[in-house]
């Protein structure tokens, strides 16, 4: 007992002796960098790896690291070999995460097989061809709700297609007939509201979805592109078990 009485405000003098440290490596690591590196983007967020001596730097959700001092600069994978894993690519994935019961599911089209009880994302293109095999892929997924966030950013007629799918008198069949029985949408000549394109668009900039299609799980996390039906199933089980239920009208569709 007297020891531990003892060592409680050695350790204690440690962890306030090391703060000032820690405090002026950063100082020092983001004053070096950028003095040196004119043309670096602004640094997030500057913290010490488990590795020692190696820091890491965070650039939106891009990670680089450097040493204490901001005298060297690496880009690539910190492998933990110990315990075989990617603290680079977990790191991003964390930073990647979204509040998937933020998304406004109004703005999506939705459709779902079985008890829906498993929600998925997806920001797709009508014309991009891997959101077509995705869809397909969709198609043998048990117990799913799927909302379709439609952003045209692959040019040509992507906003034509969009506009046509979400005016039409039934959206979710327009797209699946297009998307799956490459049936063209009739087109929608008729005043429609067509603003949640719009919003579509600049919530997948928001959300840094670079390519489509682009996948959002319940528990968070995402997929930069698609997926094979084992692994969609293999992350629809581990956000299942993850993800915190919201309560509320999980199938509401666009309004």
């Amino acid at each position: 007992m007297k020891l531990t009485r003892l060592l409680i405000p050695i350790l204690a003098f440690f962890v306030a002796a090391c703060q000032p440290v820690a405090q002026a490596n950063e100082a020092q690591i983001r004053k070096n960098l950028t003095e040196r590196l004119a043309e670096l983007p602004p640094i997030d967020e500057v913290r010490p790896t488990p590795m020692p001596g190696l820091w890491e730097i965070r650039i939106g959700n891009e990670v680089r690291y450097t040493d204490a001092n901001g005298n060297f600069l690496i880009e690539g994978d910190l492998i933990d070999l110990r315990e075989r894993r990617n603290l680079t690519e977990e790191r991003i994935n964390k930073l990647n995460e979204i509040d998937f019961a933020s998304l406004p599911l109004k703005d999506a089209i939705v459709w779902k097989q079985g008890s829906g009880k498993r929600r998925i994302a997806v920001f797709a293109d009508p014309n991009c061809h891997y959101c077509r095999g995705f869809e397909t892929t969709l198609r043998d997924a048990k117990d799913i709700t799927v909302y379709t966030f439609l952003i045209p950013i692959l040019g040509g007629d992507s906003p034509e297609k969009s506009h046509n799918i979400w005016c039409a008198k039934d959206a979710t069949a327009t797209y699946k007939d297009w998307m799956i029985g490459n049936k063209l949408p009739a087109k929608v000549d008729t005043k429609c509201d067509d603003a949640a394109i719009g919003r579509n668009l600049q919530l997948s900039r928001r959300l840094r979805v670079m390519g489509t299609p682009g996948i959002f799980f319940e528990d968070g996390s995402r997929a930069p592109g698609a997926v094979g039906q084992d692994e969609l199933e293999r992350r629809l089980e581990a956000a299942e078990k993850s993800a915190d239920k919201q309560p509320g009208d999980k199938t509401a569709s666009k309004g």
